[in-house]
């Protein structure tokens, strides 16, 4: 198995697309040609490569990379520390379906 190269942006595969278009704008030329030829040999996610292909573009014609790293916030929420306020006690008392979808129509079988 040959060993893929690292790519520029961490956890490029798991990024929506809104997020790459703010994060691939601190690249170089090289690095978004190894993000294409990543994506082409892998996902090939149409308007990822129109993204990338557009960005490599502009750097040809004289943009500049941005300043500072793009990658700082991450897009993926930080965990809590404490669990969920809901429990087997505060949920809802299973219930048969409606007869007719109207409660009086409904047997009293499983309603309180």
């Amino acid at each position: 198995m040959t060993e893929q190269p690292e790519l520029p942006l961490r956890n490029y595969d798991e990024l929506p697309i809104t997020s790459l278009r703010h994060q691939i704008r601190s690249l170089d030329d090289a690095e978004l040609r190894v993000l294409v030829a990543h994506e082409r040999a892998h996902a090939a996610r149409a308007p990822v490569l129109e993204l990338l292909e557009s960005r490599l573009a502009r750097l040809r014609e004289g943009a500049h990379p941005a300043q500072g790293d793009q990658a700082e916030r991450s897009e993926r929420p930080e965990s809590t520390s404490h669990g969920s306020a809901a429990s087997a006690q505060s949920a809802a008392k299973p219930r048969g379906p409606l007869r007719h979808g109207v409660i009086s129509h409904t047997p009293p079988r499983d309603r309180p």
